[in-house]
């Protein structure tokens, strides 16, 4: 059997001397964590405005909407590689959404995007209309333009 080896009592560690620490906080920037938490909480005030959630639960459904992003992306990917594609698709997202999640909620899943989508184009479309319609009116107000 081997000797056991002394234990030493630990020192103390060398003095930093060449490390400045700045007091003030102006010049530090805070590193960024991004996360689900800000979203999860606004549907969670829709649903159940008076029930809170704690650090511990944020943190599931924080992991949770990871790990369903990253299947529903590379089930995606793949159905790209398999249709020659090197773009994803909302057909792709749509299947692989269709394909990951079970029943009804793949249906809920589908239909809550399709609204979403379809109020994001509204949006955009009428801001379009808006401005189309803001120079219509300039050109007919403008005297050179008046014939139109």
């Amino acid at each position: 059997m081997a000797p056991k080896a002394e234990k030493k009592p630990a020192g103390k560690a060398p003095a930093k001397s060449a490390v400045k620490k700045t007091s003030s906080k102006a010049g530090r920037k805070r590193s960024r964590h991004e996360s689900y938490s800000s979203y999860v909480f606004k549907v969670l005030r829709q649903c159940h405005p008076e029930i809170n959630i704690s650090k511990k639960a944020m943190a599931i459904m924080n992991s949770f909407v990871n790990d369903i992003f990253e299947r529903v992306a590379h089930e995606s990917s793949k159905l790209a590689a398999y249709n020659k594609r090197s773009t994803i698709s909302s057909k792709e997202i749509q299947t692989a959404v269709r394909l990951i999640l079970p029943g009804e909620l793949s249906k809920h899943a589908v239909s809550e995007a399709t609204k979403a989508i379809a109020k994001y184009d509204g949006a955009n479309l009428s801001n379009a209309t808006k401005s189309i319609q803001i120079v219509v009116l300039g050109l007919s107000t403008d005297k050179r333009f008046s014939a139109i």
